[in-house]
């Protein structure tokens, strides 16, 4: 399988909301996010990363086929409840990059794609003069009637990377579950990784 990484102009990311957001909502379906996901609240969520100048949307390929995205930006320029978490841990949200999703549809994965996809985020951090790239990570229980038998957690592959798990930081995140009619807040590990 070829696949080709590149970062979406503005223009392309807004024409390819529908895109995004199909891809977002089938790969989140799955543990641990069980993301019951409908286009309006993908449309509101992805438009921050129309609106943000230094914003970064890196689309995967297959000819023309989007199989993968993950976004970045500003931590200043995302969501008040993990720059409030973080500043709550002690780090400056201004230094600070955020790394968004990394959505990679099961057939193209082992090829790369998810290393490609932080160092490029994380090369954008640094342009910008960032000290420090962060993520968060929903937290579900360990005896959740929704986790597969042969689920593995990413948390060795993130170690791999650089990142480490801030201690005794939480940020607290809406969405709706699979089944439920509304939406409740989430957990989220913050982690993170010195630039610098």
């Amino acid at each position: 399988m070829s696949l080709e990484i590149r970062a979406l102009e503005r223009a392309e990311i807004a024409s390819r909301l529908d895109d995004l957001a199909a891809l977002r909502i089938a790969v989140f379906r799955a543990f641990p996010y069980l993301y019951e996901g409908d286009r309006a609240y993908e449309a509101e969520y992805l438009r921050a990363y129309t609106e943000s100048p230094r914003s970064l949307v890196l689309g995967c390929f297959e000819g023309q086929r989007l199989v993968g995205a993950a976004t970045g930006a500003p931590m200043e320029d995302h969501a008040e409840e993990f720059a409030g978490a973080l500043a709550d841990a002690g780090i400056d949200p201004q230094e600070t990059w955020y790394c968004g999703e990394s959505v990679l549809l099961p057939e193209c994965r082992g090829q790369g794609v998810y290393r490609q996809f932080f160092e490029r985020r994380e090369a954008a951090g640094r342009a910008l003069g960032r000290r420090q790239s962060v993520f968060c990570a929903v937290i579900r229980p360990a005896d959740h009637p929704m986790r597969p038998a042969d689920y593995q957690p990413l948390d060795p592959i993130w170690q791999r990377y650089g990142y480490r798990r801030l201690e005794g930081a939480q940020a607290r995140f809406p969405w709706r579950d699979i089944g439920d009619a509304d939406e409740t807040e989430k957990p989220m590990s913050l982690w993170l990784k010195p630039l610098d």
